[in-house]
């Protein structure tokens, strides 16, 4: 049984102001739970047809599709607590790190956020106008790498700018840029600026940009103007891992 108060609360953290007034958010999928569950604290754990393991409240599916966001809903459903970072998360010539200025697509935002995790990125810078990493979207698209990857919402142009003063390489993806395969790049630590899916990198961002890259194109008169902002963010991490593992190796061609 689930109270009243409890289906409200639930419903409320679909929008950010009530997730950070409660420090709460939701997951929805026995998997995406459990992976979270390994590494986030939970406020409560709800399961449809009994508990799996002691630690979670029964509730019938009817009750389930009262609390779910998703059309189809799924037979588990958690509130977790919202991690707060151990440390300040700033700028570092030892990182690689991702920062996106004003991607507003919650699939978007939470396939970077996977990517992230994938790669190793150390930490992920956010916009004001990124959509929020714990919204019941977001959560669900990163598959449970919202957990793993440390991401901060901050100030961009002033984040950037600690950046140049601490002589870390800001890398931007533009049409008008290089080819990322021929420029010289860092092979330790920098940031990479991902824009918005419509504007891309707004003119503040790209005042503290110090090397534009552009993704060519191997297929003449395809059609395609350019990438979606996460495949393009995978290969740039991609790249410069490659250099980074190349002349770790040895290997000339890095």
């Amino acid at each position: 049984m689930i109270s009243k108060s409890t289906i409200n609360l639930i419903a409320s953290l679909e929008h950010k102001k009530y997730r950070d007034e409660h420090g709460l958010f939701v997951a929805e999928g026995v998997k995406l739970v459990s992976e979270l569950r390994a590494r986030l604290v939970p406020h409560a754990i709800f399961t449809v047809g009994g508990s799996v393991d002691g630690g979670s409240v029964a509730i019938s599916e009817a009750e389930m599709k009262k609390i779910s966001f998703l059309k189809t809903p799924s037979p588990m459903l958690g509130v977790f607590r919202i991690p707060q970072s151990a440390s300040p998360i700033r700028p570092s010539p030892a990182k690689l790190m991702l920062a996106l200025d004003g991607v507003q697509d919650p699939g978007n935002v939470g396939a970077i956020i996977r990517l992230c995790g994938w790669f190793g990125v150390d930490a992920l810078a956010c916009s004001p106008g990124t959509a929020d990493c714990y919204s019941p979207k977001v959560v669900q698209a990163s598959m449970g790498a919202v957990a793993h990857v440390a991401t901060i919402y901050t100030d961009l142009p002033a984040f950037l700018q600690q950046a140049a003063e601490k002589n870390v390489p800001v890398y931007g993806t533009f049409l008008e840029g290089k080819s990322i395969y021929c420029e010289p790049l860092s092979a330790a630590g920098c940031i990479v600026v991902m824009g918005s899916e419509g504007r891309g990198i707004s003119p503040a961002v790209a005042r503290h940009i110090s090397q534009r890259l552009y993704i060519p194109s191997f297929s003449a008169g395809c059609g395609v103007e350019s990438l979606n902002v996460t495949t393009a963010a995978a290969v740039v991490c991609s790249e410069l891992l490659r250099r980074r593992i190349g002349r770790e190796s040895g290997f000339q061609g890095a």
